[in-house]
């Protein structure tokens, strides 16, 4: 991938990198060696000073990421030069583990990645638990994500959920705000505690039975918190194997909780996009 812009004001090559091109620090720092950087097509260093009319160039070069590319299925949403939306299946890890360097979802992109002739990177921005399926997100370069992930930090990534609960709330729309803490080792679990980070979550009731249709928007991003939220509120996400009803599991095949849609800005052209998953609930 390639960056362009035309310079309108005097200035020095870094500070058009950092202002016409929003490239961060760190990453000005690791293309440097590459021999990245262009003026009006010619070689340049961070101290050149530009004038107006003159064109800059960035090269955005990825290394090759230290897990095998795998063939496997992959459910492409949309995709463009900076950003690919996918389709997780339930059961799928997102990202390789130092435990396990194969059979995941970035696997199966970077075997896409090969098979389409792309030396994009694999930078995901809208990580998934396993159980949990619907739209994962991902950067085909380091200077999308970090762009992306500002976004995020910032709340502007609108990320909507669907789930199925054990019950539902008595409102029919409300807020979950509810600090969430790491429960004592070797538990992996969460647990809602007082001495916990920040949690919000809104919540809006669907369709109600004894199983109820939700549907979640985390305003925070912790770890399991959809699932945490709605079980300690009393109407547990069906089929969840962590924090769900045992009584409910034998009736179940599976967590019922989807990632819906994920609204974003693109970081090369500013539209507003929104990818909606396809997998039924």
């Amino acid at each position: 991938m390639e960056l362009r812009c035309v310079m309108a004001r005097r200035a020095r090559l870094l500070s058009a990198l950092r202002r016409e091109l929003r490239i961060s620090d760190g990453l000005v720092r690791r293309l440097k060696p590459m021999d990245a950087f262009r003026v009006n097509g010619e070689s340049a260093h961070t101290d050149r000073l530009l004038v107006p009319g003159d064109v800059v160039t960035v090269r955005l070069a990825e290394a090759a990421p230290d897990f095998p590319a795998e063939d496997g299925p992959l459910e492409v949403l949309w995709e463009d030069e900076c950003l690919i939306a996918v389709d997780k299946p339930a059961g799928l890890i997102v990202h390789p583990t130092f435990s396990r360097q194969s059979g995941t979802l970035a696997n199966y992109l970077l075997g896409h990645y090969r098979r389409t002739g792309q030396a994009c990177g694999v930078h995901v921005l809208t990580r998934l638990d396993r159980d949990t399926m619907g739209v994962v997100v991902f950067a085909k370069s380091a200077w999308a994500h970090w762009l992306l992930m500002e976004e995020l930090d910032r709340g502007q990534v609108e990320k909507v959920y669907e789930a199925l609960t054990v019950g539902g709330p008595e409102a029919d729309e409300g807020l979950i705000d509810l600090p969430i803490a790491k429960c004592p080792n070797p538990s992996l679990l969460r647990c809602v505690s007082p001495e916990g980070k920040p949690a919000r979550t809104r919540y809006r009731v669907l369709e109600r039975g004894p199983v109820c249709r939700l549907e979640l928007r985390p305003l925070t991003g912790r770890t399991h918190q959809l699932r945490v939220h709605c079980a300690h509120e009393g109407f547990p996400i069906l089929g969840d194997p962590q924090y769900g009803d045992g009584a409910a599991e034998a009736h179940c095949t599976g967590q019922r909780l989807v990632a819906r849609r994920v609204t974003l800005t693109h970081p090369l052209t500013g539209e507003r996009l929104t990818f909606i998953s396809r997998i039924p609930l």
